[in-house]
């Protein structure tokens, strides 16, 4: 699954990040690496872009980096 594939107000732990060269750097540098944790704050109407919740902050991503950032559901307790 992709953070293109995710549902509103769920946690997601990233597993890979896809590209290569200057976009993977780019996603690596907005604080997405492998093993972080993602709150899923909005997905727009058309679905475009995605707000999240990485590393204590708010980030909105496009609908095509998004598809590049493969993730798996967490369940929380209590949330």
């Amino acid at each position: 699954m992709t953070l293109r594939d995710v549902e509103v107000g769920k946690y997601y732990k990233v597993l890979k990040i896809g590209g290569k060269g200057p976009l993977k750097r780019r996603i690596m540098d907005m604080g997405i690496t492998k093993g972080v944790e993602i709150y899923i704050r909005k997905v727009a109407p058309l679905g475009d872009p995605v707000q999240i919740n990485v590393r204590n902050y708010e980030l909105s991503l496009r609908r095509d980096d998004a598809d590049l950032i493969e993730v798996e559901e967490i369940v929380k307790e209590g949330v």
